[in-house]
C-alpha cells in the first residue's frame, strides 16, 4: 500500500504507557483505514513513554496494513504538545485527534472526516452525551469543566471535550500559534471557525491507568487561566480596593479615637493586624503579577514545545 501525499484522514494519537492497549489500538486504526475513502494516515507520538510502547509500534507498524509515521520525543512533554506535533506533521485534508486508550471511540474520527470534509466545518469538538465512569470521576470532571467555562472559555460544551479534529488550514492556524505553558484546547475556541458538536458517550477505560492527574489538571487549568483570563488581576484590583476601603475606615477610626482621648497608648493588636493585613495582600499581588511575568518570560525564549528523538515513516503493507 502506497501512501498518499494529500489522504482525506489523518488521525493523530498521542501515546504514554499505552503498551497493554497498543494491539487494540492497531486493530481500530486498520479498521479506520478500511473505510476511509480517499486515503488514511496514522500518525503516532510516543510522549516519552517509560514502558514498550514505542518498541511495539515500531515492531507492528510495518505490517499494519495502513501507512504511518511514528514520532519519538525525547521526554514526556505532555499530551497536548505531543498532540501539536502530530498536527504538524500530518498530511490529512482532515486531521483528526484519537485517545490511545480508546476510550473515546475510534469512529468518531469517521463522523469529524463527514463533518469537516468539503470545508462545511474547520473544528469538530466531540461532547460527551454520556460516561461509564465511576461516580466520583464524573463528579470531578463535572467540577473541573464548570470552572473551565467560567473562568476561562465560556464557549466550551459542559462536558468538556478530550477529542477534535481540525481542517488543514485550521490546523496550520493552530500550529502557528506558538505559547508555552498555555491551553490548546482554549485556543481551539479562540481561532473561532465553523464548529461542528459530536456528541458520544464515552467508555471504560480496560488497560492501565490514566496518566491525567489531578496534579496535572490542577497545572493544567492553571496555564489556562492565566493564559486566557485576566481574573486573577481583576480578583486582585478588588481586593486592592476593598484593603483601600477598610485602610481609610481604620485610619478614621484611629482620629476618632485619638481626638477624643479614647486611645492614649497605641494599639498593639491594631498595629499587627494590620501589619498582618497589608502583607498578604502585598504578597498576594506579587504571586498574581509574578505569575503573568512568569509566562511572558517564557514565551520570551522562543523555546520549541516538545524536541523530536526519532521519527519513522511506515508505507503499512500487509503481509
Amino acid at each position: 500500500m502506497q501512501p498518499l501525499l494529500t489522504p482525506a484522514l489523518s488521525v493523530v494519537v498521542p501515546v504514554y504507557r499505552n503498551a497493554g492497549s497498543i494491539a487494540a489500538l492497531l486493530d481500530a486504526l486498520r479498521g479506520l483505514a478500511r473505510e476511509v475513502e480517499g486515503g488514511f494516515e496514522a500518525v503516532l507520538v510516543v510522549d516519552g513513554s517509560p514502558d514498550d510502547s514505542h518498541a511495539l509500534l515500531r515492531d507492528a507498524l510495518p505490517s499494519a496494513g495502513f501507512p504511518a509515521q511514528l514520532v519519538e520525543l525525547t521526554r514526556n512533554f505532555g499530551a497536548f504538545p505531543a498532540i501539536r506535533v502530530g498536527l504538524e506533521r500530518a498530511r490529512g485534508q482532515v486531521i483528526a485527534v484519537m485517545a490511545a486508550d480508546l476510550q473515546e471511540p475510534p469512529e468518531l474520527a469517521l463522523r469529524f472526516l463527514a463533518a469537516l470534509r468539503d470545508g462545511r466545518a474547520d473544528v469538530g469538538f466531540g461532547v460527551r452525551d454520556g460516561r461509564d465512569d465511576p461516580f466520583v470521576g464524573r463528579l470531578l470532571s463535572t467540577l473541573f469543566w464548570s470552572l473551565y467555562r467560567r473562568l476561562v472559555m465560556p464557549d466550551i460544551p459542559r462536558g468538556g471535550v478530550d477529542i477534535f479534529a481540525v481542517s488543514a488550514d485550521f490546523r496550520d492556524r493552530l500550529v502557528a500559534m506558538r505559547e508555552s505553558n498555555t491551553s490548546l484546547l482554549a485556543q481551539l475556541f479562540w481561532l473561532g471557525g465553523r464548529r461542528a458538536f459530536l456528541p458520544y458517550p464515552r467508555r471504560r477505560r480496560t488497560h492501565g491507568r490514566s496518566a491525567w492527574t489531578l496534579g496535572k489538571k490542577l497545572k493544567y487549568f492553571s496555564d489556562s487561566v492565566f493564559a486566557f483570563s485576566d481574573l486573577p488581576v481583576r480578583i486582585l484590583f478588588a481586593t486592592g480596593a476593598l484593603a483601600l476601603v477598610v485602610a481609610v475606615a481604620l485610619a478614621l477610626v484611629v482620629v476618632v479615637a485619638k481626638v477624643s482621648g479614647w486611645v492614649t497608648v497605641p494599639g498593639y493588636a491594631a498595629t499587627v493586624f494590620t501589619i498582618l493585613f497589608f502583607g498578604a495582600i502585598n504578597t498576594l499581588g506579587l504571586g498574581v503579577v509574578g505569575s503573568y511575568a512568569w509566562r511572558a518570560f517564557e514565551n520570551t525564549k522562543a523555546r520549541p514545545l516538545a524536541l523530536v528523538h526519532s521519527e519513522q515513516t511506515f508505507e503499512g503493507d500487509a503481509t
